[in-house]
């Protein structure tokens, strides 16, 4: 007899999850959230997209050998930690190198490298045009500070 709709079976559909994803996909997250990374992020470093990443995350499908090293590379965790063999890095991983960024400025960036070159020489003109705008800005409230002007 076949489930009744909405049952568990719609639930589970597309779904493979297992021991070893739910602990990949909970060490990849604790590990994307110690870096104060997006998913996004992580999906762009490993050539996933955020949607396929998400579901890694979630436990809800297993990645191949080497998607599970390209995680482990973007995170900075052996394959060990990730797939619960041990329970902590004896050595501290690398950060990644623009770790510091904000997350509007790393999707920011993402947005920029999918531009062709003439968006991109319109988007610099803005941006250089922005960041002139606001050097001028912070002059100005210098010159006011400095003749006692009001605010």
């Amino acid at each position: 007899m076949k489930g009744k709709p909405g049952k568990k079976e719609d639930a589970t559909r597309g779904r493979n999850r297992t021991e070893l994803s739910i602990q990949i996909g909970k060490a990849a997250r604790a590990a994307r959230l110690k870096l104060k990374l997006t998913q996004e992020d992580i999906a762009e470093r490993v050539g996933l997209t955020p949607e396929v990443y998400g579901r890694l995350e979630r436990g809800d499908m297993l990645p191949s050998t080497p998607t599970l090293t390209k995680i482990c590379v973007a995170l900075g965790l052996s394959a060990d930690l990730l797939v619960g063999l041990v329970e902590r890095e004896a050595t501290q991983a690398q950060p990644a190198p623009d770790e510091e960024l904000t997350p509007e400025i790393r999707r920011l960036l993402r947005l920029v490298r999918t531009m062709d070159p003439q968006q991109l020489a319109i988007f610099k003109g803005t941006a250089t045009g922005l960041a002139k705008l606001n050097k001028r800005r912070q002059q100005q409230g210098k010159r006011d500070k400095e003749h006692g002007a009001i605010i």
